[in-house]
């Protein structure tokens, strides 16, 4: 009886384990926030205020970062991409 509850309690925690890696966002730019970067400044995220734009996942260091971000975000994704590509590393 003991066998089976641990062997039950440790299949539950490797479960869970694994269902909370499943949530766990990474975005483009090295988890940086892409508003901030389309407005020329490095803020590292975690991910957890995201947006789906073309397919791609997008972190964003607030929700008002977000909500801005989104009101062009052709534009500001390609102001984020060349301030990226060019202060990288």
């Amino acid at each position: 009886m003991t066998r089976i509850f641990v062997t039950t309690a440790i299949a539950g925690a490797l479960a869970l384990g694994l269902t909370s890696a499943a949530f766990a966002v990474t975005g483009e730019f090295n988890d940086m926030c892409a508003e901030g970067l389309a407005l020329h400044k490095q803020v590292k995220t975690d991910c957890s205020i995201n947006a789906q734009v073309d397919g791609k996942t997008y972190c964003f260091g607030n929700a008002q970062a977000k909500t801005d971000f989104m009101k062009n975000s052709s534009a500001n994704l390609r102001k984020a991409e060349r301030y990226y590509t060019k202060h990288q590393g």
